[in-house]
C-alpha cells in the first residue's frame, strides 16, 4: 500500500457531502492502524497506532451512541485527540527516514481534519468497524474457543452478525440517499437546460420577423446553440436513465438484504423467543425480555421506511420527467416488495408478551399483555389503537389462519376484553395490559371419540387496527395465544394441565392449530416431566436416572432396570393420560401430578434435603432395606394412593421383617406434619441409607410442650394433643411405651377412620352450575366420572393402618 493509500470502511458523512477520496468517502490513513496497513519501508512498530488509537478504543469501551446527536461533542474530542497524537508523533520524528514519516503523518492529520471536521461521529463509526474486523482476525488466528462457553459464543457471534448487517444496511441506505440526491440535482439541472432549449426554439420562431441579413446571422448562432444543447440533452437523458436504473438495482439489492435480515430476526430469533415462552409454561427457564428484539425490529422498521420513502421519491422523479425505459416497472415492483416487507414486520411484531393462563377457569379473573415491537418507531402511539380479545375454538383458529371467514364468531364471552395500547416513554414500549378479563361462559364443540372436555383446546385471539405514515398504510393485526383448556371446576385442573403440558412440550414450529404428535419418544417425555417437576416442586433436585427408570417401569408395566432400554420406546397420549395404568383406576399423569402436589404443598424441604427416596416400589424398598439394621426406614411414593407417601422400615420380629405404613396424603399432613409423625415413631432410627433420623428431621419438629406444664383451659375447654401411633407394630414388637415421643399442641383432628381414605382430587367449592343457571352437561359428566372412579377404588389390605391418638 502506497504512502497516500487509504483504508476505507464505506461510510459517508451525515451531512451528505462525500469525502474527497474515493467513492465511499470515509478515508482513514493506512498508516494509522498497525494491522490494517503501513507506509512502505516503515516498521509497523514505528507507527503511532497505540497512542493514536487509545482514545478511539476508549470510545468503543464507553459505547458512544452513534445515533445520539448529543454524543457529537465526545466524537469531536476524540477526533481532536487523534489529530494531536498524530502531530505529536510527527514532531518527534528525526533523521532522513523520520523526515519522510513526519510529512506523511502531518498529511494524515490534515486529511482527517478536513474529512471529519463536520461529521466526527463517522470517524468513530469507521474506526469501530475496522477494529471489529481486526479483533475478528485475531480471534480466528488464535482459534481457541472455550468448550463451556461455545453456546454463548455462538449466540454472541450471531447477534454480532445481526448488528453488522444493520451497519451494512445503514451504509447502503445512506449511499442510496446520496445517489438519490445526486439524481434529483442532475434532473433539476436537466429540466433547466430543457427549458433553455425550449426558449431557443421560441427564438427560432421569432426569426421570421427579422430582416434577411439579421435573420441569417442570428439563425446560424441559434442553430449551433440548439444543436449543442440538444446533443447534451440527449446524452444527459441517457445518463439520467442510467442513474435511475442503477438506483433501482441498488434498491433491489438492499431489499434482498433486508428480507434476509428480517427473516433472521422474525423467523429465527422471535420464533425462538416464542418457543422459550411456550416451554416456560411447562416450567422452563424464563423466555427473557423483548428489549433486544424490539431494538432490532425498530432498526428494521426505520431502514425499511427510509428505503420506502426513497423509492417513492424516485417514482415521483420519473413522473416529473418521463423517460422511456424499464425503470417505471422496476420501481413499481420495488414499491410492492417494500410494502410487503413492512407489512410482514408489523404483523409479526404484534405479539403476546404475557400469555393468559393456559388452564382457564370460568368466572375467574385473568390477565394478559400484548405488545407492538415497532409501535414507537412507527409513531403508532400518536393515535393509540384499541386491542380486542376473543376466545375461539381450535377449528376457528384453523379457519382464521387460512383466511377463511369465521363470521366473527367466538366460542365464549370474555368480560373486560377491550384495552387501549399505552406508550411508555421511558422504555419506548407500546403495549396493552388486560388486567381484569374474565371468561363468563364457554361454548364447546362436538368432541371426537374418547376425547374429554379437558382435551379440548381454545385460544385467545387479540386483534387491532391502526395506520402508519399519515394513513399511507392501514394494518389489521391479529395474534393467537398459546392454547388454553377451559374448566368449570377445580377437579378438572389435573387433566387440563396434562393437555397443556403435552402441547407445550411437543408442539412443532409452524403447525396447524393446535396439532401435536399423538406419540413421542420416551426421552422426550422424560425431559418434559423433569422440567415440570422442578418447576412445580420449586426444587433444583430433579428426576434422576433411577427415578426415570421407575417411571418407565410404571408406565410401560416393564421390569427392565436400564434406562437405555427405553430410549427408542414411544409413549402415546392415551398411555399418558387417557388409559388407566394396569391394575389401577388412574392414569400415569394423574399419579405423577399427585406426587408433585404433595411435595409442593408439604414435603418440599424434605425432598430438597434428600430425605425422600420417593420413586421406588414396595419390593425395591425391601431389597434396599434387607441388609440394613433394624429401625432403618425410607419414604416412598405410594403405588396405590394418588399423592400418597408411605414409610417402609425394617424391624425383624416374629411376625415380619418389613413394615409398610398406610400412605399419608395431603389431608394427613394438614393435620400433622411428616417430621412430627416421624418424630412420634421412636423405633424409626435411621433414614436410608444410614443417616440418623433426628439429624435429618429435628429442625422441622414442632416445639414440644413441657410435661410438667399442664395445658391451660380456654373457655372451660382443655386442648388435646395429637400423636402418631401404630398399634399393630407396637403389639408385634413389644414396644408398649416408646420413649422420645413428640407431641404437638394443636386443635383436635377429625375422626380417624380405620379404613384408608382416598383423596383423588382436591375438592373445591366451585359450583357446576354457572351463575347464569346454565347447566353444563359435559363438565358435570366429567366430574361424575371422577366420583365414580373414586367409589370403585379397591382397598389395599397390605398396609398397616396408622392412627392418631
Amino acid at each position: 500500500m502506497g504512502s497516500t493509500s487509504l483504508l476505507r470502511c464505506g461510510t459517508t458523512c451525515r451531512s451528505g457531502s462525500r469525502a474527497r477520496h474515493g467513492r465511499s468517502g470515509c478515508p482513514v490513513p493506512g498508516g494509522v492502524l498497525g494491522l490494517a496497513g503501513a507506509a512502505p519501508g516503515v516498521p509497523v512498530g514505528a507507527l503511532p497506532c497505540q497512542a493514536a488509537l487509545t482514545p478511539l478504543r476508549s470510545a468503543r469501551r464507553d459505547s458512544i451512541d452513534l445515533d445520539n446527536p448529543q454524543e457529537n461533542v465526545k466524537a469531536t474530542q476524540l477526533l481532536e485527540g487523534l489529530i494531536q497524537e498524530l502531530q505529536k508523533k510527527a514532531d518527534h520524528q528525526v533523521g532522513e527516514d523520520g523526515f519522510l514519516l513526519k510529512i506523511k503523518l502531518g498529511h494524515y492529520a490534515t486529511q482527517l481534519q478536513n474529512t471529519y471536521d463536520r461529521c466526527p461521529m463517522e470517524l468513530v463509526r469507521c474506526i469501530r468497524h475496522i477494529l471489529y474486523h481486526e479483533q475478528r482476525l485475531v480471534r480466528e488466528a488464535n482459534n481457541s474457543p472455550s468448550p463451556t462457553g461455545s453456546l454463548v459464543d455462538a449466540m454472541s457471534q450471531k447477534h454480532l452478525q445481526i448488528n453488522q448487517t444493520f451497519e451494512e444496511l445503514r451504509l447502503i441506505t445512506q449511499d442510496s440517499e446520496n445517489e438519490l440526491k445526486k439524481l434529483q440535482q442532475t434532473q433539476e439541472y436537466f429540466i433547466i437546460q430543457y427549458q433553455e432549449n425550449m426558449r431557443l426554439q421560441a427564438q427560432f420562431s421569432q426569426l421570421s420577423q427579422l430582416g434577411p441579413q439579421e435573420r441569417m446571422s442570428r439563425e446560424t448562432t441559434l442553430q449551433q446553440k440548439k444543436a449543442s444543447l440538444e446533443a447534451w440533452l440527449h446524452r444527459e437523458a441517457q445518463t439520467l436513465q442510467q442513474y435511475r436504473v442503477d438506483l433501482a438495482e441498488k434498491h433491489q439489492k438492499t431489499l434482498q438484504l433486508l428480507r434476509k435480515q428480517q427473516t433472521t430476526i422474525l423467523d429465527d430469533e422471535l420464533i425462538q423467543w416464542k418457543r422459550r415462552q411456550q416451554l416456560a409454561g411447562n416450567g422452563g427457564p424464563p423466555e427473557g425480555t423483548l428489549d433486544v428484539l424490539q431494538t432490532w425490529c425498530e432498526k428494521l422498521a426505520e431502514i425499511i421506511w427510509q428505503n420506502r420513502q426513497q423509492i417513492r421519491r424516485a417514482e415521483h422523479l420519473c413522473q416529473q420527467l418521463p423517460i422511456p425505459g424499464p425503470v417505471e416497472e422496476m420501481l413499481s415492483e420495488l414499491n410492492g416488495t417494500i410494502t410487503d416487507i413492512i407489512s410482514a414486520l408489523v404483523t409479526s411484531t404484534f405479539i403476546i408478551e404475557k400469555q393468559p393462563p393456559q388452564v382457564l377457569k370460568t368466572q375467574t379473573k385473568f390477565a394478559a399483555t400484548v405488545r407492538l415491537l415497532v409501535g414507537g418507531k412507527l409513531n403508532v402511539h400518536m393515535n393509540p389503537p384499541q386491542v380486542k380479545a376473543t376466545i375461539i375454538s381450535e377449528q376457528q383458529a384453523k379457519a382464521l389462519l387460512k383466511n377463511e371467514s369465521t363470521r366473527n364468531e367466538s366460542s365464549g364471552e370474555i368480560l373486560n376484553n377491550c384495552c387501549v395500547m399505552e406508550y411508555h416513554q421511558a422504555t419506548g414500549t407500546l403495549s396493552a395490559h388486560f388486567r381484569n378479563m374474565s371468561l363468563k361462559r364457554i361454548k364447546r364443540s362436538d368432541r371426537r371419540g374418547a376425547e374429554s372436555v379437558t382435551e379440548e383446546k381454545f385460544t385467545i385471539l387479540f386483534e387491532s387496527q391502526f395506520s402508519v405514515g399519515g394513513n399511507e398504510l392501514v394494518f389489521q393485526v391479529k395474534t393467537l395465544s398459546l392454547p388454553v383448556v377451559v374448566i368449570v371446576h377445580g377437579s378438572q385442573d389435573n387433566n387440563a394441565t396434562a393437555t397443556v403440558l403435552w402441547d407445550n412440550a411437543f408442539a412443532e414450529p409452524g403447525r396447524v392449530p393446535f396439532a401435536v404428535p399423538d406419540k413421542v419418544q420416551w426421552p422426550q417425555l422424560c425431559e418434559a416431566l423433569n422440567m415440570k417437576f422442578k418447576a412445580e416442586v420449586q426444587s433444583s433436585r430433579g428426576l434422576t436416572k433411577e427415578n426415570l427408570v421407575f417411571l418407565a417401569q410404571k408406565l410401560f408395566n416393564s421390569t427392565s432396570s436400564h434406562l437405555e432400554d427405553y430410549s427408542s420406546t414411544t409413549v402415546s397420549w392415551s398411555q399418558f393420560n387417557r388409559e388407566n395404568l394396569p391394575g389401577r383406576n388412574y392414569t400415569f399423569w394423574q399419579w405423577f401430578d399427585g406426587v408433585m402436589e404433595v411435595l409442593k404443598k408439604h414435603l418440599k424441604p424434605h425432598w430438597n434435603d434428600g430425605a425422600i427416596l420417593g420413586f421406588v416400589n414396595k419390593q425395591q424398598a425391601h431389597d434396599l432395606l434387607i441388609n440394613k439394621p433394624d429401625g432403618t426406614f425410607l419414604l416412598r411414593f405410594s403405588d396405590s394412593e394418588i399423592g400418597g407417601i408411605t414409610i417402609a422400615w425394617k424391624f425383624d420380629s416374629s411376625e415380619r421383617m418389613f413394615w409398610n405404613l398406610m400412605p399419608f396424603t395431603t389431608r394427613d399432613f394438614s393435620i400433622r406434619s411428616l417430621a412430627d409423625r416421624l418424630g412420634d415413631l421412636s423405633y424409626l432410627i435411621y433414614v436410608f441409607p444410614d443417616r440418623p433420623k433426628d439429624e435429618v428431621f429435628s429442625k422441622y419438629y414442632t416445639p414440644v410442650l413441657c410435661e410438667s406444664t399442664p395445658a391451660k383451659a380456654v373457655d372451660g375447654y382443655v386442648k388435646p394433643q395429637i400423636k402418631q401411633v401404630v398399634p399393630e407394630f407396637v403389639n408385634a414388637s413389644g414396644d408398649s411405651a416408646p420413649g422420645g415421643a413428640t407431641y404437638m399442641d394443636q386443635a383436635p383432628s377429625p375422626a380417624v377412620c380405620s379404613q384408608p381414605h382416598y383423596n383423588m382430587y382436591t375438592q373445591n367449592p366451585d359450583p357446576v352450575l354457572d351463575p347464569e343457571g346454565d347447566f353444563d352437561l359435559d363438565d358435570t359428566i366429567d366430574v361424575a366420572r371422577h366420583v365414580e372412579e373414586l367409589l370403585r377404588r379397591p382397598v389395599d389390605s397390605q398396609w398397616i393402618p396408622h392412627a392418631q391418638s
